[in-house]
């Protein structure tokens, strides 16, 4: 008798133990938990430690509230100008309503998944090619704002979309290496036109500036040099003037006209004896002898030059 109420009193501890463990329910942090009682929705559970009824309360759904990202795989769109890209990338949301998110939508993750590519075939195919690469941006947030809109009613917020690769053709990307050569090369011969063309302008100034500065230097040579010949004259007319005042002088004075019937006899005859001396042919005047009277005459000139008025 002992024996048998041993064994129930263990088989009544393994049935307690075995509910506990069925109706006591830990929920992790950032996690929330669907409970249904008797196949229909009860409450949703948070973070900690809760009991559940035994047998008529059950977690239906488990849900993470962190943000989760979800890999969109590539696919191929048509761009505006009917060019062919494989388009791929990686989207970004949040379960915000654990009970909307279990029952508005049976998977939630594939339905944002398959909004995602049709959405973005659509952006896609409203731009050329060209401008897929530089409106990425515009595109991304184009796209969340079309899934924030379908998902509100899931419970789940979409947070960001974000496009990886864009692979165009490889005959496509050929075209463009190409023109992305021919814009380099047409950059390279603007540039190198343009310096060749500030090189001669500044060559041009340059040769402007030594023509003008020559021009200048030569005006100014000549200025120097016309004052220079008008000093000389006048320095030589000047010596001029004074040394025949000085002889005026000296005429007036004791023994000057003397000294100046000797000094033309002299001159007279150094003048005669060069005539002589450089011509083989010698035109001799009439009368020598009258080298008295034309010392006379140049004494009675200077005596006139020198007379006051």
């Amino acid at each position: 008798m002992p024996m048998n109420s041993l064994y129930v009193a263990l088989a009544v501890a393994a049935v307690v133990i075995f509910v506990i463990a069925k109706t006591a329910v830990v929920v992790p942090q950032q996690s929330a938990f669907v409970v249904e009682r008797l196949g229909k929705f009860s409450r949703v559970i948070k973070a900690g430690f809760h009991i559940l009824i035994p047998f008529i309360e059950r977690i239906a759904y488990r849900h993470t509230l962190k943000e989760n990202a979800i890999d969109i795989a590539e696919q191929i769109c048509i761009t505006k100008d009917n060019v062919q890209v494989g388009v791929d990338g990686v989207l970004y949301m949040q379960v915000l309503d654990p009970g909307r998110a279990s029952y508005g939508i049976g998977n939630y993750m594939f339905a944002i998944a398959q909004l995602a590519q049709t959405t973005l075939r659509s952006e896609i195919g409203k731009i050329d090619l060209d401008r897929t690469f530089e409106e990425r941006a515009t595109i991304n947030s184009r796209v969340v704002a079309e899934l924030d809109k379908a998902s509100e009613p899931w419970g789940v917020k979409v947070l960001r979309y974000e496009i990886k690769n864009i692979n165009p053709p490889a005959d496509v990307l050929g075209a463009m290496e190409k023109q992305m050569r021919a814009e380099r090369e047409k950059r390279a011969v603007i540039l190198t036109s343009e310096g060749e063309r500030d090189a001669k302008i500044n060559q041009a100034e340059g040769e402007k500036q030594r023509v003008i500065k020559e021009s200048e230097a030569k005006k100014q040579q000549q200025i120097n040099e016309a004052e220079g010949e008008a000093q000389a004259i006048l320095a030589v007319a000047t010596a001029t003037a004074e040394g025949l005042r000085q002889v005026a002088a000296a005429l007036v004075d004791e023994g000057g006209a003397e000294a100046m019937q000797l000094r033309v006899a002299e001159r007279y005859i150094d003048e005669f004896g060069k005539l002589a001396k450089a011509a083989n042919t010698l035109v001799v005047p009439a009368n020598l002898a009258d080298l008295a009277s034309m010392i006379a005459l140049a004494t009675n000139v200077a005596r006139k030059k020198s007379a006051p008025v």
